[in-house]
């Protein structure tokens, strides 16, 4: 007896142990989309005497971790991105306005001598600047004789007993002691009540504090020691703030606020739960559907697909991966791509049993004979997943690593698991009795009247082509004529939504958003939720739309803040061009690696035509093309692909029989054949995403409208698009037909092969 099934059995039981106690006990970590917080992307600039390299951004992200760390966030997550980007997440924070204020202060933190009041007519010499106290009144300061590095510490403290109020305690490194009794000094020698008595704690060409030497000073002599206490008519929030800014200390490069998104805890608990509640009606859906279709086999595929969800999670969590929003849509959406694979295996199960009515070899030769469409197909939209991890950004990138861990876990349960599972039940013999109940005793009704009908398929070609430019031209009239609503994430600019007490129209809020000075921004409103799309504005415009809102919405909750710079927004766009070009490239060159120039390049231009009636629809319906819809089409490319690589695998193994049969005929076959596998996994699919378009809220509900647009047209191009492109390629080609698969040559013994 053969040992492989008795390893597969074990490595199952090995696998599933492990995820399930992964599982159990180890918790998943959540992006900020989900659990609420903001999130700010800093870009270090170069300055006159520093380079923002590598290790000038490192520097600068030690000192911004200062900065987190004072505001009270605990384990604030702070990673450097690239050579200059510096990507801080501050969990529960829900006004960017103040966090982007203490972590994104850019100039250095010096201190200067107050030299006089300043006025209109004062004319600043070298060194010298005129610069606002903290009450509004110009100061003339002198040179800066001391910096952020020479500042060790600094907290905010009281003194209840001695009726002092808040004031902020000041610790100094060796070095700048030194000069902070000299600045002192020389200022105590003026007389108190001067302005030149006071010393400028300057932050952003900003005054943060500007304090008088206490008369107790000796002139010449100033503050010698380690420690210096500022005191004044501090609230406790100024006080921290004040000490939070001086402790930060100085960056060793300006930087630049160029992303920055805030989502409110109530928003990510919707997206969880109604992610999860599409996840259980999709899941049920799909396993119900197999059950249906392949009866035992499918019952036990069902159960290997809740063994992948678990492997899939587990995977997850034992990696530390961030789920995001878009992550969560790729974990349930690859569950229904999960099916493709067991459907693969069992459609060529029932052509074996068809030619020779035998469940366990049937199974096996099912197994073997469809591992080449499984990794190949698998392969593509790793592929995808793959350019989505390196070239996009935020939550995106985390739709990519669920994509990936998926597909891999989708071969473990499928080649594994439910081999195992299969196997074991058709070697029973109340099952063998009754092959018919497995569901590979036929090759189903679908396939039946296909082959009953012959309806011709490729006879219709120049039809196929016609049609198909029509929709593209179509498709191609919707960019012209509407436009691509670019979302904020490649334009630049600022998304905010709001859920109000009162339900506004979109016109009353419009006109609301107008009046308040913005005449131009997008505004969206739907019953309770409104969302106000604008260029670059800071706090205090926001804070404008915010009261107008009020007057005609009642109380208004933020629930999202998403701020996009320029400079990222043309980068993010550019990246999402390359993403697709490199994408179809990188599927050309597999293809053609794997089959045929002739299939490569078919499949390419079918690739095309779903990419662009896609974008054609989303342009026609004016719905965003932002991040999610990159996400969308690079799967509806992977998709795509997969379903084309089946019937290219199909072909060649068809022609690799009959090389003397005209190609058209062996590409007819072929998709005939594969039909059963396009709609059952096409329908897999569609469950999950029927249920994220309805209960996935407004963002998955766009990344599933994209998703089944692509599924239908990819399945539909890969018959009526990419088959016909390649007979009219092999018209023009020159290669001979492939060679068929060679068989291992058995052993041959004579006799029994005992001994004596």
């Amino acid at each position: 007896m053969s040992r492989a099934p008795v390893v597969r059995a074990m490595t199952a039981f090995a696998v599933i142990a492990i995820s399930l106690f992964v599982a159990l006990t180890m918790t998943p970590r959540l992006g900020l989309d989900l659990r609420g917080g903001t999130q700010i992307v800093l870009e270090t600039k170069d300055s006159p005497t520093v380079k923002a390299d590598a290790e000038a951004t490192d520097r600068t992200l030690e000192v911004l971790r200062r900065r987190a760390d004072a505001l009270g966030v605990a384990d604030a997550p702070l990673a450097r991105s690239g050579e200059r980007r510096i990507i801080v997440e501050l969990p529960g924070v829900q006004d960017p306005t103040k966090a982007a204020e203490v972590i994104g202060k850019t100039a250095q933190l010096t201190f200067h001598p107050v030299i006089a009041l300043a006025d209109e007519a004062t004319t600043p010499k070298k060194g010298e600047q005129i610069i606002s106290d903290e009450d509004g009144a110009k100061l003339l300061v002198g040179p800066a004789r001391l910096t952020g590095d020479g500042v060790e510490d600094a907290q905010a403290g009281t003194d209840p007993q001695q009726g002092s109020g808040w004031y902020v305690t000041v610790d100094l490194r060796d070095g700048g002691r030194k000069a902070w009794a000299e600045l002192t000094g020389e200022a105590a020698c003026n007389p108190v009540g001067d302005p030149k008595r006071r010393v400028a704690i300057v932050l952003d060409s900003k005054v943060i504090v500007s304090p008088q030497v206490n008369d107790g000073v000796a002139c010449n002599v100033g503050l010698p020691g380690s420690s210096t206490q500022i005191t004044g008519s501090f609230t406790a929030e100024e006080a921290g703030d004040l000490a939070v800014l001086i402790k930060g200390g100085s960056l060793p490069v300006p930087v630049e606020i160029v992303e920055q998104r805030t989502v409110g805890p109530t928003l990510g608990a919707a997206a969880i739960a109604s992610s999860a509640q599409a996840a259980v009606i999709g899941v049920l859906l799909t396993a119900l559907f197999i059950v249906v279709v392949y009866r035992l086999v499918g019952f036990l595929a069902a159960i290997a697909l809740a063994c992948y969800a678990l492997i899939s999670y587990a995977a997850l969590v034992a990696l530390g991966a961030t789920l995001t929003l878009p992550g969560l849509a790729g974990f349930v959406l690859a569950i229904g791509m999960a099916v493709d694979a067991n459907v693969l295996v069992f459609e060529r199960a029932r052509e074996e049993y068809a030619s020779g009515p035998r469940l366990r070899p049937a199974l096996e030769k099912g197994f073997r004979n469809a591992w080449s469409a499984v990794a190949d197909s698998n392969i593509t939209t790793l592929l995808a997943a793959g350019l989505l991890f390196f070239l996009a950004s935020g939550p995106v990138r985390g739709f990519g690593v669920t994509l990936s861990i998926g597909v891999i876990a989708s071969l473990v349960t499928a080649m594994v698991i439910t081999r195992v599972l299969a196997e074991w039940a058709v070697t029973r013999r109340s099952v063998a009795r009754r092959p018919a109940l497995t569901g590979l005793a036929g090759i189903g009704r679908v396939r039946t009247w296909l082959n009953a009908r012959k309806p011709g398929l490729m006879r219709h070609r120049t039809v196929y082509f016609v049609v198909t430019g029509v929709l593209v031209a179509v498709a191609v009239a919707g960019v012209a004529v509407r436009g691509v609503n670019f979302g904020v994430e490649f334009t630049g600019g600022r998304l905010v939504e709001y859920s109000t007490s009162v339900p506004i129209t979109a016109d009353a809020a419009r006109e609301l958003v107008g009046d308040a000075g913005f005449p131009n921004a997008v505004v969206q409103a739907s019953d309770a939720d409104i969302s106000v799309r604008t260029g670059q504005i800071g706090a205090a415009d926001l804070a404008k739309i915010e009261a107008a809102l009020e007057s005609g919405a009642g109380q208004i909750t933020k629930e999202r803040d998403e701020l996009i710079g320029p400079s990222l927004g043309d980068e993010l766009r550019r990246n999402a061009m390359i993403a697709l070009a490199v994408a179809l490239a990188a599927q050309l060159l597999y293809l053609a690696f794997r089959f045929r120039w002739t299939f490569g390049l078919a499949t390419v231009l079918a690739l095309v035509v779903d990419a662009s009636i896609v974008v054609g629809a989303f342009a026609w319906l004016g719905k965003p093309v932002d991040g999610v819809f990159l996400a969308a089409m690079l799967t509806v490319i992977g998709y795509s692909v997969n379903d084309k690589v089946v019937v290219f695998d199909r072909v060649r193994e068809l022609w690799g029989m009959r090389p003397r049969t005209p190609f058209a005929e062996v590409a007819e076959t072929a998709i005939l054949q594969t039909v059963p596998r396009t709609v059952n996994t096409g329908l897999g699919a569609l469950f999950i995403l029927a249920a994220l378009a309805v209960l996935g809220g407004d963002s998955l509900t766009d990344f599933a409208v994209a998703l089944l647009i692509g599924i239908v047209v990819g399945t539909l191009s890969s018959a009526l698009v990419a088959a016909p492109l390649a007979i009219e390629f092999e018209k023009r080609g020159s290669a001979p037909p492939p060679q068929p698969p060679r068989k291992r040559a058995s052993g041959v013994r004579e006799g029994s092969g005992a001994v004596i």
